[in-house]
């Protein structure tokens, strides 16, 4: 597979591994290339050439500025070809989300396709709705009695692929409250 050289800021979510590995492994193909479970900020975002020391120092004193919160990941919602989880409160998100796009108006979020910011975390995505409905049917299985997921949001983490596989490239702190 051909796939652009690319970055992308993302909030990990450690906590929501172990109930949604299994099926993004399947199901969603960002997590065969590298990409943990997550909250997408900003993507796509710039070039890995083009994360200057300038970029990363901008970046750390946007961050550091903005306050760490905390989530809940309470249910299972869908997207016509996409399963996620919805963070509970998902202002704290869409407020990240708009400020990093605004520091930055060249990178649209999502590269603009969408006019809409709705925080989630990709568990499957499928293009045949009736496979989506069953994908969606065994996570409900899998999730009861493990939902609500709480986690506390206190970094964005700066991932590329230039390396052929995502990985991490800096982690940039929250401001502590």
């Amino acid at each position: 597979m051909n796939m652009p050289i690319e970055s992308a800021l993302v909030i990990l979510v450690p906590e929501a591994e172990a109930l949604v590995e299994s099926f993004r492994n399947q199901y969603d193909p960002s997590a065969a290339v590298g990409i943990p479970a997550h909250v997408t900020v900003l993507y796509p975002f710039k070039a890995p050439g083009d994360l200057t020391p300038d970029v990363i120092h901008s970046l750390e004193q946007l961050f550091a500025g903005f306050p760490g919160f905390q989530a809940v990941f309470t249910e299972l919602q869908r997207f016509p070809n996409v399963l996620y989880l919805s963070p509970e409160p998902a202002d704290p998100f869409r407020l990240l989300i708009k400020t990093v796009a605004a520091h930055f108006p060249e990178t649209l979020p999502y590269g603009g396709e969408f006019t809409e910011i709705i925080p989630h975390l990709t568990v499957a995505q499928v293009n045949e709705p009736q496979r989506l409905e069953e994908i969606g049917a065994a996570f409900a299985r899998a999730a009861k009695s493990r939902l609500p997921i709480p986690t506390r949001v206190r970094e964005i983490v700066l991932m590329d692929n230039g390396s052929g596989y995502w990985q991490i490239r800096h982690r940039f702190a929250l401001k502590r409250v």
